[in-house]
């Protein structure tokens, strides 16, 4: 037999030694990949935990979010619910007193006319009995008319304040925009009695009655108009010599209608022109409004395949034009 020699030893050494480093590196790699896949798995199971409770979180916030849009979006309704009850107040004035007088005046004539017939024969004027029944007449056809329009008026402000039915409604636009017009003025001038503005109109006699949410296209209006006689009357208090007015303008182009709100007031700053359709930003003092206003006539606009969009100069005015395509 061969003899091993010295060199075949330490080859057999070294290799030896080796198997035994390489075996027990593969056992350290392998406990210790265990352990790190178990502190994987604890760091996975604890970031999904966390996951779920900032999802929860999130979910509770968002319904918190949603019942405080609820309230705040009540709460401009509410407001321009108050804007357009200030101005019923003075517009249904106007047609009562009509029919009182016009009332009391025909109770006058009835009287005349009693008188009359209480004559003899001789001395009676049948001319003048039917000149008195004319006038009753006349009266009357008047009394209707007014009392006709205060029925306007107070139907406008329950379709306002009602809960939207959810169904567009056959409108006639400039009637629309003429009503909410004047009750936003009146409105104003209910809180503020020193107010006074010119208001210019300019309808479009073409445009035909078409299918609209009537309720929120008004508040819309309101809201803008609202908006418009406010800047000239903060104008007012700063600017000497100065005549407010705020005109309004419809015009039918192809298959839309226009709307146009102008005013002369302060115009809106450059930095705030990009911010106005957002939800809850306001130039009003606080408490003065929510901030919901422009944001939600914009939504509304939009919910009707319209457009709102805004033009302004500082110091000049600003224009709000308002398109809504004709639906029949």
């Amino acid at each position: 037999m061969s003899q091993i020699s010295s060199s075949d030893v330490i080859i057999f050494t070294i290799f030896g030694i080796a198997t035994i480093a390489l075996l027990f590196g593969f056992i350290l790699y392998f406990v210790f990949g265990y352990r790190s896949k178990q502190r994987d798995n604890q760091l996975l199971l604890a970031q999904k935990e966390e996951i779920n409770i900032q999802k929860s979180i999130i979910e509770n916030t968002l319904s918190e979010l949603k019942a405080a849009q609820k309230q705040l979006i009540q709460s401009e309704k509410l407001a321009s619910l108050g804007e357009i009850t200030a101005g019923i107040a003075h517009e249904i004035q106007n047609p009562l007193n009509f029919v009182n007088n016009f009332s009391e005046l025909s109770n006058e004539l009835i009287q005349d006319i009693k008188l009359e017939k209480e004559q003899p024969p001789e001395k009676r004027d049948d001319k003048l009995i039917d000149e008195l029944f004319l006038d009753i007449a006349e009266n009357l056809e008047k009394i209707t008319t007014h009392g006709r329009r205060a029925s306007d008026i107070v139907k406008s402000m329950l379709l306002h304040s009602r809960a939207n039915s959810g169904h567009p409604e056959v409108t006639e636009i400039n009637k629309l925009v003429d009503e909410y017009l004047r009750l936003a003025y009146h409105g104003l001038r209910a809180q503020d009695k020193s107010f006074n503005s010119v208001m210019n109109t300019d309808f479009d006699e073409t445009i035909p009655p078409f299918q609209l949410m009537r309720q929120d296209i008004g508040r819309v209006i309101l809201n803008i108009i609202t908006n418009a006689f406010q800047a000239v009357n903060e104008k007012s208090k700063k600017v000497v010599d100065y005549k407010p007015e705020v005109t309004v303008k419809t015009k039918k182009i192809a298959e839309t209608i226009e709307i146009l709100i102008t005013d002369n007031g302060l115009g809106i700053p450059k930095a705030n022109l990009d911010k106005i359709f957002q939800p809850f930003f306001t130039t009003k003092p606080a408490g003065m409004g929510t901030g919901l206003g422009l944001s939600l006539a914009y939504d509304i606009v939009i919910a009707h395949n319209g457009n709102l969009s805004v033009e302004t100069v500082e110091s000049e005015g600003t224009t709000f034009k308002i398109i809504l395509p004709i639906k029949n």
